[in-house]
């Protein structure tokens, strides 16, 4: 049945996690259980400090035809992270080995061609088998694997919902302002009344 149901949702991708209880006040929600080494420094990155945010995952590539998303992406975040917004950024060569550069070069890269300031963890991969625990369980709840770099995965507050969009949707892309902005309306749990 979860098939039929992934196949009629498409593109959207969209699966509220029904079966995953909404996480208490200060407890990590399982889709976010997981660590990862920041981009810059390898320091862990808990993606449970996230739970109260709304989180825009993107897989990313500085040498691909979609690089200049990362403008429009800093200006989401810049924009909406006072209203509970994550852009969080994964580097992975996986699509055309356009990202063979070190964490070191990705971070430079980044910051200095279009001022990234939102979170980027470590080089990894978001593909098949090999794909890192977070990006399978992101697979497998919205049926919507990354074809390509820029592919993003749209998190609600408290992670009970995941909507998917492909590469072509860019981050301006009126479908994912809108289901933003409805994920972003949800106030955190400890301030629902």
């Amino acid at each position: 049945m979860f098939t039929q149901i992934r196949r009629w949702l498409g593109l959207a991708g969209l699966l509220s996690l029904a079966a995953v209880p909404a996480a208490a006040a200060g407890q990590c929600p399982p889709l976010l259980n997981h660590v990862f080494p920041r981009l810059q420094d390898g320091k862990p990155y808990s993606l449970c400090d996230l739970r109260d945010k709304v989180i825009l995952v993107v897989n990313t590539a500085s040498y691909c035809g979609f690089t200049g998303q990362y403008d429009a992406l800093e200006k989401l975040h810049e924009r909406m992270a006072p209203r509970g917004l994550v852009v969080l950024g994964f580097p992975s060569n996986d699509f055309g080995e356009q990202e063979p550069g070190s964490d070191r070069e990705i971070a430079e890269f980044c910051r200095l061609t279009y001022g990234v300031e939102f979170p980027m963890l470590a080089k990894s991969t978001v593909k098949g088998a090999q794909a890192n625990a977070f990006y399978r369980q992101l697979a497998d709840l919205t049926g919507s694997k990354p074809r390509w770099n820029f592919h993003k995965y749209l998190i609600n507050r408290g992670a009970t919902q995941v909507a998917a969009f492909g590469s072509l949707t860019k981050p301006d892309d009126p479908a994912l302002l809108a289901k933003l902005e409805a994920f972003l309306a949800t106030p955190p749990a400890g301030e629902r009344r």
